[in-house]
């Protein structure tokens, strides 16, 4: 693993990257801002996939500009973070839940915090930093999700996914192909070349993307999860290489992505190239994993008590691709919600795509 900080050319001038060892088995890469005026209270924003710390570069200078000291780590799996195994075949206890909210709190424990004021998760991270406020409230003060609301599971999940091959034309559910073997090798030696099917994959998902109409699904089958496009529900044969590859912008829609430059979109593409994709894709796996669910069941039930907010994007479908959760984080799982925002002018990247609206609603929230 690369054990080399980002040069200042990549980063906001407010923003260093280095590395802090011994973080639960890890030595792991941090992106920071507000580190300089002495002690400040801690604010941890958890990435999601195929992303990295690099996605929270436009929101952690204002965040630390108001006062806070804003820690972006490269989590478990991911980017220069090393101390992890890469291959499919390697044990998964590593990437259990449980175990990946141990290495956030060993993280502010070794930046010398015994409490954090706020843990922020965007995709895979919104899961995550909600388990860090249900295991951990002592720790964890206040929490934010973002793109993937934090519901009770859904009933008919495994037959809905199962029933989608038999739908015309046949498809299949994303979380379900990133457990496969085949998954990596698809998106790391992409026919296209990974910064081609990053740029594929980032516009499908975004606000930029045409085809985004996103609506509350009725119900845990296939033909209510047929709604969502195909970087979702994947046609049954070929890989998410595949699946992007039609709706890849044309060189007037590249030039046009202010919140992506293609210098920008770079970072993410010698990352993956470097790294593949299997360390991110062991969280797919983790959530399928029988002893993950065994050692969440100890949880069962609980709430998150602390000071919540979610926020997403108009046109993210992530907001309701698990029918029924975005209703009942507000309904029941988050007993302090104070609000569920959805941003204009944004899709799944939400702090990318519209970050000077985001940065508002954090610091509203967070100055309560």
């Amino acid at each position: 693993m690369m054990q080399q900080t980002y040069s200042d050319a990549v980063l906001p001038q407010a923003i260093r990257s280095r590395f802090v060892d011994n973080v639960n088995g890890l030595t792991m890469h941090i992106l920071e801002a507000g580190f300089e005026a002495g002690p400040r209270p801690l604010v941890v924003l958890l990435h999601g996939f195929p992303e990295l710390a690099f996605s929270w570069r436009k929101v952690m200078p204002d965040l630390a500009d108001a006062g806070y000291h804003v820690v972006a780590p490269d989590l478990r799996g991911y980017g220069r973070t090393s101390g992890w195994d890469v291959g499919y075949d390697d044990d998964l206890a590593p990437f259990r839940t449980l175990n990946m909210v141990n290495d956030i709190v060993d993280l502010a424990d070794a930046l010398g915090y015994r409490s954090v004021h706020a843990v922020i998760g965007h995709d895979y991270g919104s899961p995550l930093a909600a388990w860090c406020s249900i295991v951990r409230p002592d720790v964890f003060r206040s929490v934010v999700m973002m793109s993937a609301p934090f519901g009770t599971p859904g009933e008919g999940r495994d037959r809905a996914c199962s029933d989608l091959a038999n739908l015309n034309p046949s498809r299949k559910h994303y979380q379900i192909y990133y457990t496969t073997r085949p998954a990596n090798e698809n998106m790391w030696r992409a026919p296209q070349g990974v910064h081609a099917f990053l740029r594929a994959y980032y516009h499908v998902k975004s606000a930029d993307w045409q085809g985004n109409d996103p609506h509350p699904l009725k119900s845990w089958s296939a033909t209510e999860l047929g709604k969502m496009p195909p970087y979702y529900i994947m046609p049954l044969e070929g890989g998410m290489a595949q699946a992007v590859a039609p709706d890849m912008p044309s060189p007037d829609e590249i030039d046009a992505c202010t919140w992506l430059s293609d210098a920008e979109l770079s970072v993410y593409g010698a990352e993956y190239l470097r790294t593949g994709f299997q360390g991110g894709l062991q969280g797919y796996r983790v959530w399928m994993d029988a002893q993950n669910s065994a050692e969440l069941r100890s949880f069962s039930g609980r709430t998150i008590d602390a000071p919540s907010l979610f926020i997403a994007g108009k046109k993210d479908w992530g907001v309701y691709q698990a029918p029924g959760a975005f209703e009942s984080m507000q309904a029941t799982v988050c007993t302090q919600m104070q609000g569920a925002c959805l941003v204009d002018g944004a899709g799944h990247w939400v702090q990318q795509e519209q970050p000077e609206l985001v940065i508002e609603l954090l610091l509203q929230f967070l100055g309560r």
